[in-house]
């Protein structure tokens, strides 16, 4: 065989794997979490490590928690607003029209000057 490799899918300096190789693995807790959908989420944590309350489902990714009969209610999502909907939640109808006179003014006086406004 020409250019071929008796170890395929190996690299140089790979052994066998195993846990006589890694050492022990370390003691493992797996908790269930439950969200919206009915899903149940079975992540694996160490036994000493402290449990999250909230966990996000993997499948539909709305939040899950361990209470299975009572899932966090899935998020409201808020609809997408324009420039003019944050403009119009900082600033009031009168200060609307005091800031429109002021910016109209200035055009005024600006081509009564000469001056191209483009």
């Amino acid at each position: 065989m020409v250019g071929g490799s008796a170890i395929r899918g190996s690299r140089v300096g790979a052994g066998p794997m195993g846990e006589a190789e890694r050492g022990d693995a370390a003691p493992r807790l797996y908790v269930s979490y439950f969200c919206a959908n009915r899903h149940e989420t079975r992540p694996a944590f160490a036994a000493e490590a402290v449990v999250p309350e909230t966990w996000d489902c993997p499948r539909c990714g709305l939040p899950a928690n361990l209470d299975s009969e009572n899932p966090p209610p899935p998020p409201k999502i808020q609809p997408y607003k324009t420039h003019l909907a944050y403009v119009k939640e900082r600033r009031t109808d009168d200060e609307a029209v005091a800031i429109l006179a002021e910016a109209l003014e200035s055009l005024r006086a600006r081509r009564a000057s000469g001056e191209v406004i483009y």
